[in-house]
C-alpha cells in the first residue's frame, strides 16, 4: 500500500490529540503497509510530522501514518479520506 500521504481532516486530528492528552489506552484500527487491517491497544504518546507525512507514535513502539488510521476508540475516520492503493 505504498502511496502518497493524504492529510487527515482537522476534526479527526483533534480526536487524536485529545486521546493523547488523556493518556488513555484505546483500540486503534489501521491499515498496515500492505493495506491489511490491523488493530492494537495502546496509548498515543506523540503525533509527529516530518517530510510532509504525519505519524502517530504509540507507547508500544508502533508508528502509524495518520492517513492509515481507520478508528481510534469508538471514533471512525471518514472513509472518503483513505489513500488509494497503488
Amino acid at each position: 500500500m505504498s502511496s502518497a500521504y493524504v492529510p487527515i481532516n482537522c476534526e479527526f486530528h483533534d480526536v487524536l490529540e485529545a486521546t493523547a492528552i488523556r493518556r488513555q489506552v484505546v483500540t486503534i484500527g489501521f491499515l498496515d503497509e500492505s493495506g491489511a487491517p490491523r488493530s492494537v491497544d495502546a496509548r498515543i504518546v506523540d503525533l509527529h510530522a516530518k517530510d510532509g507525512v504525519e505519524t502517530m507514535h504509540l507507547d508500544d513502539g508502533t508508528v502509524i501514518r495518520l492517513d492509515r488510521i481507520v478508528t481510534v476508540g469508538d471514533v471512525e475516520r471518514a472513509r472518503r479520506e483513505f489513500p488509494k492503493a497503488t
